[in-house]
């Protein structure tokens, strides 16, 4: 029964909601880890859950007392929100009469800063990944250049087709498709346009012919999309030849959002650009931005120390 219910609810946010491909995964390992966990204490149905045995099960997620792996803050974050998801589905649906999960409350994430780094690296990478022989240095500057000009996940760039550009002069920018499919246009800066259309012009055709046909702007070897791994890879590669250390998925993303507020724009504007749906999440890098204010001024006011 447990199972069952379960299943009904991921295939709700999948259709329902359109959650992505890997975050239903992850949903179903979540739930699939409470399912056994209320199994093992007699509980075949969610009618017959109560709040203890949710809150007891967010407690063993963080400690691995139910016997899976102990997992981070983060992680066991997500599974209560799973957890709670799946019981307000249960109540939607009239399954139960009320949700016993609504005051279990997910593990606190201790706040880090995202990793950003200098404007003079990252046009270091940018020019490492533009220098080579063939096609392939055009397509990776393109990406690299069009995900650090528009704040992109890695993941939005590599699923762009190329209907979703528009590269003419005064009017350039780009349709970026977010989590759970939500659509944003960015603006697209002189220097990403230029590098993405003469990828467009001079190696992208190159690629294609090697396939049987695709829409999609980045193109591998044999003519098909870019995976978002290999996305990785070309960033990791070009941030080594470049001498950048700890470059992750998200540098040029978190770098975009740092720089524009270091250079003044607002915090609301940075939340559209990034396609955050809540200010306070955009809100970190204001953090990031304030440590910098803080070196400059502690290092240049004749009375700041």
């Amino acid at each position: 029964m447990l199972s069952a219910e379960r299943d009904a609810y991921l295939a709700h946010v999948t259709v329902e909601r359109g959650l992505s491909v890997n975050t239903v995964a992850a949903y179903r390992r979540d739930l699939s880890r409470y399912c056994a966990f209320l199994e093992s204490r007699g509980i075949d149905s969610l009618v017959d859950v109560r709040r203890p045995e949710v809150a007891a099960f967010a407690e063993a997620v963080g400690t691995g007392e139910d016997g899976g792996a102990a997992l981070s803050p983060a992680s066991a974050s997500r599974t209560i929100v799973a957890v709670r998801g799946l019981h307000r589905f249960a109540l939607m649906e009239q399954w139960v009469v009320s949700d016993v999960s609504v005051e279990v409350k997910p593990r606190a994430i201790p706040k880090r800063l995202p990793k950003a780094i200098s404007t003079s690296q990252v046009a270091a990478i940018l020019d490492v990944a533009a220098s080579g022989d063939g096609v392939a240095p055009l397509r990776d500057a393109a990406l690299l250049e069009l995900v650090y000009a528009t704040g992109a996940r890695i993941s939005e760039a590599v699923g762009l087709d190329v209907d979703d550009l528009v590269l003419e002069p005064g009017a350039e920018s780009v349709l970026l498709r977010g989590k759970g499919r939500k659509e944003r246009v960015v603006p697209v800066g002189s220097f990403a346009a230029r590098r993405v259309e003469a990828y467009l012009v001079r190696g992208r055709a190159t690629f294609a012919s090697k396939g049987a046909g695709t829409s999609a702007v980045f193109l591998n070897t044999r003519g098909s999309r870019l995976s978002r791994q290999s996305a990785w890879a070309i960033l990791k590669d070009a941030a080594e030849r470049a001498g950048v250390d700890d470059v992750s998925p998200h540098t040029l993303r978190h770098s975009f959002a740092t720089h524009l507020l270091t250079g003044g724009a607002d915090v609301r504007v940075v939340q559209e650009l990034l396609g955050h749906a809540s200010v306070t999440t955009t809100q970190i890098y204001t953090m990031v931005t304030q440590d910098t204010l803080r070196e400059v001024y502690a290092a240049s006011h004749p009375r700041a120390r």
